[in-house]
């Protein structure tokens, strides 16, 4: 076997390492082998159909809820259990998925957690009562988690340079479209109520899609087999699985009861547990062993910042997406289809950057991580305020709307996906895993506590009935665009650091 080669893909040309021994680290992630062979046409799209598939169902449900409420007869309890479970076993499991990505393989995990999701899906449109239903989506959420991280894992090990950052791109558009495509496919498939069946086909169309992706992903997906040298470090998995539940649960139905004791409760303990947890990460690392989460990742000196812009950027686009919808249907009376589509402008905002910003001349891409942020929370603010101008009249600013929010879309893109291909980037391949779980647990928990924290800030001052909206609209605004100045912040700080 010839002498294997050093890729470096930012400093300079490539050259002979030398014998093994003297960069191990190095050759270990960049030494071509037969296990990593060129991505296959088609990848991609396989890998963000089912990365779509499962964003779109952490709000497809919300739409459906008042049909299934009453074809099921459910209680207020198990519906928000029927809603929130999917997120709360996503979010519990997700690292530990991560994990067995690494240790049997990202390709083979991915298509184990696709045919689990197709059949969880299928189980969910068919459940009896709202009992099973509630246990299906909580297996649901744990299928998912079994597919999502191995996502990014595979567009990290797969491509280089410009085909990453095209790559990136188009995850980023569906990891951070996917809550709004799932309220307008919601809202589609519910109103179409096909063969009669109502609400069940907003899972069964998973059933449809995933047998498709199914076909081709055998095909396209590598088969570089894991490294199962090591453990699955179970101390480190309970931590944070307890950890995750402390925190999630809390924020994902304290606001609704109202905020009692064990929720504050709750929250302390799981951040405590997260201390925890990462002082036993560091000290299996320190002992030569295999961690769950290999946290030395955030010493890279473009990592730790880069993924704080983008949780920040990821919350407050998913608060934003919270307020809109609710002063759309609640305040204006918008129905749920009306209000996903006039969400579209900032979707094409989105797409607009998200999928040209790796073609754009070098300056202007070192410009976006910071300027994306400042442009979201210009057009959100502005549009803000012209809702407020409306609301007088209780109308919605049909003119001004559209390019405020093709605007916001655009400032999203633009603060997140050039970023989050920085990270990857500065992090090399060889913790693809570890960038992957960061980056979809911290938007996860990013999302969930804008939407507990920025929502409460929206409906105290929109009133039990939502007469004042476009007040609480203007509070969440300014609350934004604090949180994306600081944002901006951390994004320039990732820019600037040496990779």
């Amino acid at each position: 076997m010839p002498p294997a080669r050093i890729v470096n893909t930012e400093q300079g040309p490539q050259r002979d390492s030398g014998p093994v021994e003297t960069k191990p680290q190095a050759l270990r992630v960049a030494e071509p082998t037969d296990a990593e062979p060129s991505p296959k046409r088609g990848l991609v799209p396989v890998l963000l159909a089912g990365q779509a598939m499962a964003s779109m169902d952490t709000s497809i449900v919300t739409v459906a809820a008042p049909d299934i409420r009453t074809d099921l007869h459910a209680s207020g309890g198990a519906l928000q259990l029927i809603v929130t479970g999917y997120v709360l076993a996503f979010a519990v499991t997700l690292v530990i998925c991560a994990r067995l990505g690494d240790r049997y393989g990202h390709g083979v995990m991915f298509r184990r957690g696709l045919v689990a999701f197709m059949l969880t899906s299928a189980a969910c449109g068919a459940a009896p009562s709202a009992a099973a239903l509630a246990v299906f989506r909580v297996v649901q959420g744990v299928s998912a988690a079994l597919m999502v991280p191995q996502v990014l894992s595979v567009i990290q090990l797969g491509f280089r340079g410009r085909a990453l950052a095209r790559a990136i791109g188009w995850y980023s558009m569906v990891l951070a479209l996917g809550v709004a495509a799932g309220q307008v496919a919601g809202g589609v498939l519910v109103a179409a109520d096909l063969f009669g069946t109502g609400w069940r086909p907003i899972f069964w169309v998973n059933v449809v899609v995933g047998s498709a992706v199914s076909a081709v992903a055998g095909r396209v997906l590598p088969a570089r087999p894991g490294n199962r040298t090591g453990g699955m470090d179970p101390i480190g998995a309970l931590l944070l699985a307890v950890a995750m539940t402390g925190l999630v649960v809390p924020l994902a139905v304290g606001r609704e009861h109202g905020w009692p004791l064990w929720t504050w409760c709750s929250l302390s303990a799981g951040g405590v547990l997260v201390i925890a947890f990462t002082g036993w990460e560091r000290r299996v690392t320190a002992r030569g062993g295999t961690p769950l989460l290999d946290l030395r990742v955030l010493s890279r000196p473009a990592v730790r910042p880069g993924l704080a812009a983008c949780w920040l950027v990821m919350g407050c686009y998913s608060a934003v997406a919270f307020v809109l919808t609710l002063h759309l249907q609640s305040g204006l009376g918008f129905s749920p289809l009306r209000a996903g589509v006039t969400f579209l402008p900032y979707t094409f905002g989105f797409a607009a950057v998200g999928l040209t910003w790796s073609r754009m001349p070098t300056h202007v891409r070192a410009l976006l991580p910071v300027g994306g942020p400042v442009a979201f929370a210009v057009a959100f603010s502005a549009l803000a305020a012209s809702a407020a101008s409306a609301a007088s009249h209780h109308h919605w600013p049909t003119v001004l709307a559209p390019p405020l929010l093709a605007v916001a879309g655009a400032g999203h893109a633009a603060g997140f996906s050039p970023l989050l291909a920085r990270v990857t980037e500065s992090a090399g391949p060889g913790p693809a895993s570890a960038v992957s779980a960061l980056a979809n647990t911290g938007s996860l928990l990013a999302s969930v506590l804008a939407v507990a924290g920025l929502g409460g800030v929206y409906l105290t001052f929109a009133g039990p009935a939502f007469t004042t909206s476009a007040e609480g609209l203007a509070r969440v605004a300014w609350c934004v665009v604090g949180l994306l100045a600081l944002g901006a912040v951390c994004a320039a700080r990732s820019t600037r650091a040496r990779p």
